[in-house]
């Protein structure tokens, strides 16, 4: 019998931030500690099989079972501790987008669909035609946003406006509002978040140690790839 994590398989399923579609949640089931989620959608099931990874609000989940209209996947104990799909009830909008293939442009950044915390979007307001959100977070994630740098939320690729002492803002853009959950959110509301990759290397590098040419944490704060700490 085959075991389906929460994302099978070691490796890293790649993925732009750039969502796909918009699905509906249909049904959940709990077992136990873990859950069955059934996810309303018509777009990602063209080339989608059981076992395949697909993310769902930003949290990498493994196909189970395939319908016409649908899809099913297992959230494990740890993946429901760890992100707000724990909080899903029938009918709620949900993120989302297949991996990443070789061919495809790389439109957003390079996002895991591993989530590293739940934030909280703090204010929402208007700037012209788009949306200002700012998001609090955890000391240990506020070390990885750096202005201008990339962050996935709720497995949306955003460029961070500011770093704040407790977050960061992003600007949402209409089209972003109407294709994604972030049209839904209010003040208030979790999010799922996953800082960029690249700079959870570069902190586990200078870690080690292993830092030529005189490279250290504050060479990289000072050049905008990590924000010195609160």
């Amino acid at each position: 019998m085959k075991n389906w994590g929460p994302c099978r398989g070691s490796g890293v399923r790649g993925r732009t931030g750039i969502i796909e579609e918009l699905g509906t949640v249909q049904g959940v089931r709990r077992q136990g500690e873990d859950l069955t989620l059934s996810v309303g959608a018509s777009t990602v099931l063209s080339d989608l099989k059981i076992g395949d990874s697909i993310a769902v609000s930003g949290a990498c989940l493994t196909v189970t079972n395939l319908s016409s209209g649908g899809f099913t996947a297992d959230v494990s104990e740890e993946t429901l501790a760890k992100t707000t799909l724990k909080n899903l009830r029938i009918g709620d909008r949900v993120n989302l987008e297949r991996p990443l293939r070789p061919s495809d442009r790389m439109g957003g950044h390079f996002v895991t669909g591993h989530v590293d915390e739940v934030g909280t979007i703090q204010d929402l307001s208007p700037r012209g035609r788009m949306q200002q959100m700012t998001v609090k977070v955890t000391r240990a994630l506020h070390g990885y946003l750096v202005k201008k740098g990339s962050i996935a939320v709720d497995g949306i690729s955003l460029t961070v406006n500011e770093v704040t002492p407790h977050g960061f803002q992003v600007v949402i853009i209409p089209l972003t509002a109407s294709v994604t959950t972030l049209g839904f959110k209010r003040a208030g509301d979790p999010v799922n978040l996953e800082a960029d990759l690249i700079g959870k290397y570069v902190e586990r590098f200078v870690a080690r140690g292993r830092s030529p040419e005189g490279i250290d944490r504050e060479f990289l704060a000072a050049h905008g790839f990590l924000t010195p700490e609160p």
